[in-house]
């Protein structure tokens, strides 16, 4: 063999090696010198190659971890439930209706059995001692009036007079009351008329919470015994108690309203309007509603 064929077979060998070398690359594989034999490969960078023609990853130190995300952050505790208050800073309930149409007094069905009759209803409530207001009365202020009325007027609380009289609205308000009854063509006996609690609140402050809780089961089964077709309350708290409503007597009064099974027309109490005389316009406006409203009933046998 000549130098210069073993020069050529020489050159021939260098490029097969080169191109093996390249293949290699191309197909991932790393060549390692003979030297560094039993010696970890160096790592390599990482060459993306989209889809499946991706090859077979390379052994080598794997990249760092990413950190883990951020715990969330503990979930906040619900803010306390703030009761509602009408205007008188009085909590009462919610203005939704729950009941055939109504709610607050008749927002479920009674616990109590009905009365059948209104002395049934007095003889239960007994010499009542269910709230705080038995320490100062001097008579349980229960109702008066026509046992199957078909109107009914429902107010706040005894005042100084009813209570030591033992008889609702009797004083200057009862007064009024019974000339707004006249007014309408009726009688003060034809109605009956009682009052959200039976005794009298100190100083007549307005009655609380649970003055009114106390008292509730004999307002229904008075109702339930007389069964009146139309209902008026005077004044919020009267109002509220019977509507389950947040909304005071201003926005109230004007129209009827569903309470279980009774229409009921908020209106301002006569004792109020004895302290602001012209409102008594309005309260005419609601007792002609009243007036026509039970005009409208069918006739008595």
């Amino acid at each position: 063999m000549s130098r210069q064929a073993g020069k050529d077979d020489a050159a021939r060998l260098v490029a097969e090696v080169r191109a093996a070398l390249a293949e290699w690359r191309r197909a991932g594989v790393e060549w390692v010198a003979p030297e560094a034999w039993g010696r970890p490969a160096p790592a390599r960078p990482e060459t993306h190659v989209p889809g499946p023609l991706a090859p077979e990853p390379v052994a080598g130190p794997r990249a760092a971890a990413a950190p883990p995300p951020p715990a969330p952050p503990p979930p906040r505790a619900p803010a306390p439930a703030v009761p509602a208050r009408d205007l008188f800073g009085f909590p009462v309930a919610d203005d939704r209706p729950r009941r055939r149409g109504g709610a607050g007094l008749f927002a479920a069905e009674p616990a109590e059995p009905p009365a059948a009759s209104l002395a049934e209803v007095r003889e239960r409530l007994g010499d009542c001692r269910r709230c705080k207001l038995w320490t100062g009365r001097t008579n349980i202020v229960f109702g008066v009036g026509n046992e199957r009325a078909r109107l009914m007027f429902v107010g706040e609380g005894p005042g100084r007079d009813e209570d030591l009289q033992g008889e609702p609205f009797v004083g200057r308000a009862g007064q009024l009351l019974t000339k707004i009854i006249e007014a309408i063509g009726l009688k003060r006996e034809q109605v009956y008329i009682a009052n959200v609690v039976r005794c009298r609140p100190p100083d007549n402050r307005t009655p609380e919470p649970d003055e009114i809780a106390a008292c509730q089961p004999f307002l229904r089964q008075t109702m339930a015994v007389v069964r009146p077709k139309v209902v008026v309350a005077l004044g919020s708290v009267a109002a509220q108690t019977l509507l389950g409503t947040t909304r005071g007597i201003t926005a109230l009064r004007g129209k009827f309203h569903q309470a279980g099974d009774y229409r009921v027309m908020p209106t301002f109490h006569p004792a109020y309007l004895l302290r602001n005389p012209a409102a008594k316009r309005e309260v005419w406006e609601d007792m002609k509603l009243v007036r026509d409203a039970l005009a409208a009933l069918p006739k008595e046998e």
